[in-house]
């Protein structure tokens, strides 16, 4: 076997590896699936934008069930202006999360801050 065939068969069975961690893993529950649900349920909103590393941070704290939070993107697709919906409601720094009393936290929050201000159990 020349060097040329095991490189194009390594890259085969990554290739086949990904396709079925693509299949399998997007479908898995996240660990905190229940305590986003609850936090969206809460009537709180996460307002960030694409670019913004603590919105990422932010998100990243969640993992996979960062897709259930009631995320709203303020960013135009340039990066360089905020959306209407975020303009009239006021957001002024990212991210900002408004719990369903009117209040508001802007910066990193803990998952703990999180659950406190929404009333939701967090996970052990």
């Amino acid at each position: 076997m020349n060097k040329n065939s095991l490189v194009w068969g390594a890259v085969g069975v990554l290739f086949v590896a990904l396709v079925v961690w693509l299949i399998v893993t997007p479908g898995k529950p996240g660990k905190l699936d229940a305590f986003a649900t609850c936090i969206k349920d809460s009537g709180a909103t996460f307002y960030g934008a694409f670019w913004c590393p603590h919105c990422q941070a932010t998100k990243g704290l969640f993992g996979r069930s960062a897709k259930l939070l009631p995320y709203l993107e303020c960013s135009t697709p340039d990066g360089k202006s905020q959306l209407p919906i975020c303009t009239e409601a006021k957001i002024e720094g990212y991210p900002t999360w408004e719990f369903k009393d009117g209040s508001r936290l802007t910066g990193e929050l803990s998952l703990a801050t999180i659950a406190e201000k929404t009333s939701c159990e967090l996970p052990q």
